[in-house]
């Protein structure tokens, strides 16, 4: 622990000094990365930090008596950096580029680094090789805001560092290698976090991923006898989770927007983030989170906990993958700048997944459905009793899966709009759940004869179903009242009243394009008081509103009642005229209608 300890912070401290030669260089060079219309960065900003990074783990790894597999992974990883430093220089084509990447990844194929998928040696080794060169792309495209790529490679490498460990790896050549790998990269994060002074550069971003792709290969006779294929695929993917997500998200919009992947762009997760209101570091912070969650799933693997870390990681991808949907309908381009995309708010993605969203819910519930009932199972058998009803779980499986998909759709579960989720939905899906979870049982115990077989089971499974289904369908609102009231800015309002109109009523009285932060309620009814309405705090009454207004804390005020006392509301416009608050007054009424006009 000790030698993981000093290799760390010698190459964080070399690294923190030699970066400001890097960037120094850069500059007196002329190397910097000048503002484009598709990159992020909005000043001059020096390259070459990757240089930093990778002058300070190839010297550290060749002082740390490497093994024959570890010179040749620095052979490989100064291939990847030179070349990534004449990209810097020279702006090669993404062919050429992809070119070297699979030409260092065979080679490293040729040193014996395999994924050990499959035991089909052919596939297995195209397998590695698609590998490499995707985590190796992957980096590459997550470089793209500042302190992102690094910091989440200094994640992804920590989780990987702690699988190291769990097999008892951890004093290894490649683990020691692997501490250099981050002490280089956090003493490059110092200069990088917002605003950067330095970029890592292509050599920076290839040097990372390549090796932290091979570091995900690096099998000791421990992991491969004491593995199953599962924690075998999953260990080194869920760590890596945010640069597949990246990598996925934009290559898949980018093609459905007629637009090369390869080509730059502001469409990454990290700049959808921002548009929908966070800030840069709160955007970088996010995915960093997101990181550390795929990592933390990881660890159970680690610890030889397969059936949970299942459970957790089917959730964690789960969720992922709604995320990324979300995101995928933030509008990140103006519509001058790329004709392709259509509507007002849309990618060409949300068109085609909205038209077909009922083939991807069925999808989603083709997941959701044998998650739920299969940690039912594992709450309520544990030890001998695990493996004893194990045979009657796989049997029951299909019967619970065909009943509760045709209950659902029975019920109406497949006709909502998920950005609409409401209370009446939710019994809906109550009611689809009651339904096969009872034609289920029914089947079950009393067709198939399971008579051993607890009931419970479908109890648990029921309750789990349910709120897996009503927290998938309700995750679009959910996630955007959050990033709403998080991110809000734009004309403070106090809503007067709480038994008018809706909140989504007012906000739209305000205009969809209005910037506007909703303060929260004040009422003179003081049941009302410290209660929340629609997610908001109703904050007092009639007082608490003219204290609000001498604090200059409110621009404008929303009267929402249907009877109120004259006399106050006359005291309250000379309020808000004295304090220049506007004093609004939602008018909703229906007209008849008349064709002519």
């Amino acid at each position: 622990m000790m030698t993981l300890a000093m290799y760390f912070l010698l190459s964080m401290a070399a690294s923190l000094l030699l970066t400001p030669v890097c960037r120094a260089t850069a500059h007196r060079l002329g190397m910097v990365a000048k503002p484009k219309e598709d990159r992020w960065h909005q000043r001059p900003t020096a390259l070459f930090g990757g240089v930093a990074i990778a002058v300070t783990v190839l010297v550290a790894g060749t002082i740390i008596h490497p093994s024959g597999q570890l010179w040749q992974l620095l052979v490989c990883g100064a291939a990847i950096a030179a070349f990534g430093f004449v990209d810097d220089v020279m702006s090669l084509k993404a062919s050429t580029k992809l070119i070297a990447q699979i030409t260092v990844a065979s080679l490293l194929l040729f040193f014996g680094y395999r994924l050990q998928w499959t035991e089909s040696l052919i596939g297995d080794s195209m397998l590695t090789v698609f590998w490499i060169v995707g985590i190796t792309n992957a980096f590459n495209l997550l470089d793209n805001m500042d302190g992102l790529c690094a910091g989440t490679a200094l994640i992804a490498g920590a989780f990987l560092l702690i699988g190291f460990g769990s097999v008892g790896a951890a004093a290894t050549a490649p683990a020691i290698y692997l501490t250099a790998l981050l002490g280089a990269t956090a003493g490059f994060l110092v200069y990088n976090f917002h605003p950067a002074s330095i970029f890592m550069g292509d050599t920076g971003s290839l040097f990372l991923g390549l090796n932290i792709a091979a570091l995900t290969l690096v099998a000791t006779p421990e992991t491969m006898g004491r593995s199953g294929l599962l924690t075998v695929v999953a260990a080194p993917v869920l760590p890596l989770l945010i640069p597949i997500f990246d990598t996925t998200l934009v290559t898949t919009l980018r093609l459905l927007s007629n637009r090369r992947p390869s080509q730059g762009g502001r469409d990454h997760m990290s700049h959808r983030l921002v548009a929908v209101g966070l800030s840069e570091r709160r955007a970088v912070a996010t995915l960093w989170i997101l990181a550390a969650g795929g990592g933390l799933v990881s660890v159970l693997f680690h610890r030889r906990e397969a059936g949970w870390g299942l459970i957790a990681a089917m959730t964690f991808v789960l969720a992922m993958i709604i995320f990324a949907v979300y995101l995928a309908r933030v509008r990140v381009y103006d519509e001058g700048n790329l004709a392709v995309l259509e509507g007002e708010a849309f990618t060409p993605l949300v068109a085609n997944f909205m038209y077909k969203r009922r083939v991807a819910e069925v999808l989603l519930d083709l997941c959701l459905i044998p998650l739920a009932y299969y940690v039912a199972y594992r709450l309520r058998f544990e030890g001998g009793l695990l493996a004893m009803n194990y045979r009657y779980f796989i049997q029951s499986m299909p019967v619970v899966l065909a009943a509760q998909l045709l209950a659902i759709f029975v019920a109406g579960g497949y006709r909502g709009t998920w950005r609409y989720f409401g209370m009446i939905d939710a019994v809906v899906f109550a009611k689809g759940v009651l339904l096969g979870t009872a034609a289920a049982e029914i089947v079950i115990v009393y067709l198939y004869r399971f008579e051993n077989y607890s009931r419970s089971v479908f109890i648990i499974d029921a309750a789990l179903l349910l709120l897996l289904l009503a927290a998938t369908r309700a995750s679009f609102r959910l996630i955007g009242e959050f990033l709403v009231r998080r991110t809000a800015v734009g004309r403070r309002c106090v809503i007067y009243g709480t038994g008018g109109a809706s909140m989504a009523t007012i906000r739209e009285a305000f205009g969809a394009g209005a910037p506007l932060k909703i303060v929260g309620y004040v009422d003179d009814d003081p049941r009302q008081r410290h209660s929340r309405v629609a997610g908001y705090s109703v904050m007092g009454g009639y007082s608490e509103l003219l204290d609000l207004l001498v604090r200059d804390e409110v621009d404008s005020v929303v009267l929402n009642a249907h009877l109120m006392d004259a006399a106050r509301l006359q005291q309250l416009e000379a309020a808000c005229r004295d304090h220049n608050v506007d004093l609004l007054e939602l008018d909703v009424r229906l007209t008849p209608f008349s064709a002519a006009s």
